[in-house]
C-alpha cells in the first residue's frame, strides 16, 4: 500500500524547521560552545556552508527522484548499483537511528533541568511516546511537529530578546578576547563546525517525505531552501547571543544550555523556557524516528542488501510502516541508554557527511546525462563543490582524532 500525500508547502517547512532546530539548537549547541566557544558562530557558519551546496544538490534530486527512500533511491539511480544504495541506506539508517538517540538524551537532560527523573524512565517514556506518534499516521506528526515548531521559534525569539545585549556584544567579546589570533582557533572552529554539522541534516529527513508531499516537485525543492535559510538565520543569531557571554564553559556544561543563558542574569523564569523545549525536542526525535522507518520501509519494498520483507509492509489503517518504526525505536532506546550524547553526536555527522558525499556525486552523475524541464536545474558546480565540501569535513574531523584535539 502507498504512503498517502497529506502534506502541503506550510507543514512541510514547519517539519523540517522544527527538526533541524530541535536537534541543532536545543540539544548539540551546549556541545559546540565547549569546542568552539566565542568561535561558535563560525564554526556554525562553517558547518552551514558546508550543508548549503548539499541541500541545494537535495533540493533537486529529491524532486528527480520523488521517493520516501531518499538517498537510496537517489544513489541507486545515479550509479546504477544495488549494492552501493543498500550500504548508504544502512548508513542513513543508523544515521537517523543515531541521531534519534542523540535528541532523546538531550530531551533528559532538559527534563532534568527542572524535574528529577530516573534516566531510563525518561528515556523509556520519550520512546513510547514517539512511537504512539509516529505509528498514527503521517498526517497526525506532522500536525504534532507544526505546534511544537511554532513554539520552538516563539521561544527562540524570547531567547534572543532576553540576550540582546550578549548577541550584540558577541563581536566586541571576541576581538578583546584574541581567540581568533589565537593557534589553536583553527582547530576550535573546525572541531565546532564538524559537530554542528549535525545540527543540518534535517533537510535530508525532509526529502525522505516525497511520497507524502503534494505536487511534491515544486513544493519539496520550495520548502528545502525555505527552510535551510530559517534554521541558518537562527543558528548564527542564537550561537553570537551565547558566544556573548561570559560564563561559556558553565554554560557548555549545562543540562538545558539555552535556559541557563537566557534566565541565569534576566529573572526570568526557567520553567516556561525548560517546558517549551522539550516539545521542540521531541519534534526532532519524532522526524529521525520517521525517516528511519521510512528508510527501513524502503530498502525492504526494493530487496536491497536482504532487509527483511516485514520492514516493507505498510498498515492498512495507519499508512505507516509499522515493523519498521517499532525496530528503530528499539534501537535508539539501546543507544540513548548507554551511549552519552556528545559521542552520537560525532558519530552521526561522520555517517552523514558520507552519505551528503554520495548524493552529490549522484548529482552530478545525473546531471550529465539529462536534466528534466519540471525540476529545479542547479549549477553543474553545485553538487561538486557539496562533494569536496562533504569530503574536505570527513578528511578534517580525521585530523582532529588523529591529533587528540577533536573531542
Amino acid at each position: 500500500m502507498p504512503l498517502k500525500r497529506s502534506m502541503g508547502l506550510t507543514s512541510l517547512i514547519l517539519y523540517g524547521t522544527g527538526t533541524i532546530l530541535g536537534a541543532g539548537i536545543f540539544v548539540v549547541i551546549g556541545e559546540v560552545m565547549g569546542r568552539a566557544g566565542t568561535l561558535a558562530p563560525l564554526a556554525y557558519a562553517s558547518a552551514g556552508v558546508v550543508a548549503a551546496f548539499t541541500a541545494l544538490s537535495f533540493a533537486e534530486i529529491a524532486a528527480r527522484v520523488p521517493s520516501a527512500g531518499g538517498a537510496v533511491d537517489y544513489i541507486r539511480e545515479g550509479f546504477g548499483s544495488d549494492n552501493f544504495a543498500g550500504v548508504i541506506g544502512w548508513i542513513m539508517i543508523i544515521a537517523n537511528i543515531v541521531s534519534g538517540a542523540t535528541i532523546t538524551t538531550g530531551f533528559v537532560s532538559y527534563l532534568n533541568s527542572f524535574l528529577d527523573v530516573p534516566h531510563w524512565a525518561a528515556t523509556s517514556s520519550l520512546v513510547v511516546l514517539l512511537g504512539a506518534i509516529s505509528i498514527a499516521g503521517m498526517k497526525q506528526s506532522a500536525w504534532f511537529m507544526s505546534v511544537t515548531t511554532a513554539v520552538g521559534l516563539a521561544t527562540l525569539l524570547v531567547v534572543l530578546w532576553l540576550l540582546r545585549d550578549s548577541l550584540t556584544g558577541w563581536p566586541d567579546r571576541l576581538v578583546e578576547g584574541g581567540e581568533l589570533g589565537d593557534a589553536g582557533a583553527v582547530s576550535a572552529i573546525m572541531a565546532g563546525a564538524f559537530l554542528a554539522i549535525y545540527s543540518f541534516i534535517g533537510f535530508g529527513d525532509v526529502a525522505q517525505t516525497a511520497e507524502e508531499v503534494k505536487d511534491v516537485k515544486k513544493t519539496l525543492p520550495l520548502a528545502m531552501w525555505l527552510v535551510l535559510l530559517i534554521v541558518f538565520f537562527f543558528y548564527l543569531a542564537i550561537a553570537a547571543a551565547l558566544a556573548g557571554r561570559s560564563d561559556i564553559d558553565a554554560l557548555a556544561s549545562a543540562d538545558a544550555p539555552l535556559v541557563y543563558a537566557a534566565t541565569e542574569d534576566s529573572g526570568f523564569p526557567a520553567l516556561p523556557l525548560a517546558i517549551s523545549s522539550l516539545f521542540v525536542i521531541v519534534n526532532g526525535a519524532l522526524t529521525q524516528v520517521i525517516a528511519a522507518a521510512r528508510m527501513l520501509m524502503d530498502m525492504a519494498r526494493d530487496d536491497l542488501l536482504a532487509t527483511p520483507g516485514i520492514f516493507g509492509r505498510v498498515n492498512d489503517t495507519t499508512h505507516t510502516p509499522i515493523a519498521a518504526t517499532v525496530a528503530s525505536l528499539a534501537a535508539i532506546l539501546v543507544l540513548a541508554l548507554f551511549v552519552p550524547l556528545g559521542t552520537l553526536a560525532s558519530g552521526t555527522s561522520l555517517a552523514i557527511l558520507i552519505v551528503f558525499a554520495a548524493v552529490n556525486a549522484a548529482l552530478w552523475r545525473m546531471k550529465r546525462e539529462s536534466q528534466p524541464e519540471d525540476v529545479p536545474n542547479m549549477w553543474k558546480i553545485v553538487p561538486v563543490l557539496g562533494l569536496i565540501t562533504c569530503a574536505l569535513a570527513v578528511v578534517g574531523q580525521v585530523v582532529l582524532w588523529v591529533t587528540g584535539t577533536g573531542g
